[in-house]
């Protein structure tokens, strides 16, 4: 139900992007690089294993495609949970609790905006992968120590999100809701994730230029 409420939501802010007009002045032929940090909250059953923790940061670019209204989103999400070992693994002989897990989640998702003069409202979504990693207790045998381990997957994952920023005197200011759902369980619970994120998005045009005359002159 939850899934299907935000689906419905982020295809209604879709709609809307598209019925658009006028052109868009702040992202034709523009590059960015935003950076934010948040919250990753888990959902319904994910709660088993996983709480909020803080904090969540996020780095990414917005490149804008011929029609700067679609865009891509390149980012890398950097989400760090409390976690709560719920079952025993064969490997190790201590079950860990009030212990960390992360999750790094590279998402390359596509989306389209609307140009309300310096605010700007935009949808995104696409694939992602994510590197998970758990932790684990071992003991060593004499009662007095533990060795804490971590143990690592990777899976693959999905994105998508709504948000808005403003624009200011050489930066943007804004704010960001996703979601994120991860296609490995964690603790036999499927992990669906609601991430929280405010940050500031500035110009490299020029200087992703200069890379690419960099790499040109290279290549030739």
């Amino acid at each position: 139900m939850k899934k299907l409420l935000l689906l419905t939501i982020f295809c209604g802010l879709c709609g809307g992007l598209m019925a658009q007009t006028g052109a868009d002045t702040l992202h034709f032929r523009k590059v960015y690089y935003f950076g934010g940090t948040g919250l990753a909250l888990p959902l319904g059953k994910t709660k088993k294993a996983l709480s909020t923790r803080l904090f969540t940061g996020s780095m990414g670019l917005d490149i804008s495609l011929k029609n700067p209204t679609y865009y891509l989103q390149p980012t890398l999400y950097l989400m760090s949970f409390k976690y709560d070992q719920l079952y025993p693994d064969s490997k190790y002989n201590r079950i860990v609790e009030n212990a960390r897990a992360s999750m790094y989640v590279l998402s390359l998702s596509g989306g389209m905006r609307k140009q309300w003069n310096r605010l700007n409202t935009y949808a995104y979504m696409g694939p992602a992968g994510a590197l998970n990693i758990e932790p684990r207790a071992q003991d060593a045998g004499n009662n007095e120590l533990l060795n804490l381990e971590y143990k690592y997957s990777i899976s693959p994952a999905a994105k998508l999100g709504v948000g808005a920023d403003y624009k200011f005197k050489g930066f943007f200011l804004g704010m960001e809701v996703g979601y994120m759902h991860n296609f490995r369980k964690i603790q036999e619970n499927p992990v669906n994730v609601l991430t929280i994120m405010l940050g500031l998005k500035s110009d490299i045009t020029r200087l992703s230029d200069k890379v690419v005359d960099v790499i040109s002159k290279t290549s030739n």
